[in-house]
């Protein structure tokens, strides 16, 4: 009888996006700095933007959705990461609003088993002309309600 390896947890909401951690990324100590934990989230929120259509290419008129700002960055460190490799950026929508939104988020192993940090992040859509609140698009808001987590 051979022992079957441990899987990864099943994700109830939400996603899991790859992301890298170089040498580079640790200080002096050998820690991943945490300044890069911020950088790690908003790439794998990037990647989600991209993916769905939403992108900035220089024109924020033309950027729609991606014309947005972030009102609140809130983390909590749980356990350092040591080495450079592969890890994941667990993301989910908190609350979807009519100009604004909460993502939660956790960067975690591949596999998303062992959690280092865990947050939140609170973004609002801006308009281009006038840099105030604007409601998010339809198309946005139907990528989003993907990513939403359940009541439950």
């Amino acid at each position: 009888m051979t022992a079957e390896a441990p899987t990864a947890p099943a994700l109830s909401h939400g996603r899991l996006t790859p992301v890298t951690v170089h040498f580079d990324d640790l200080d002096a100590l050998g820690l991943l700095h945490n300044a890069r934990y911020p950088l790690l989230v908003e790439r794998a929120w990037s990647e989600f933007l991209q993916e769905q259509g939403f992108h900035y290419a220089g024109d924020w008129v033309a950027a729609g959705d991606a014309c947005n700002a972030v009102k609140e960055f809130r983390i909590s460190y749980e356990a350092p990461v040591t080495r450079p490799g592969t890890y994941a950026v667990h993301l989910w929508l908190e609350r979807l609003g009519t100009t604004g939104l909460t993502y939660g988020f956790r960067l975690c192993s591949a596999d998303g088993a062992l959690t280092y940090a865990h947050g939140t992040r609170v973004l609002v859509r801006l308009d281009p002309a006038t840099m105030r609140p604007a409601p998010w698009s339809e198309g946005f808001r139907a990528a989003g309600r993907a990513l939403l987590r359940s009541a439950d």
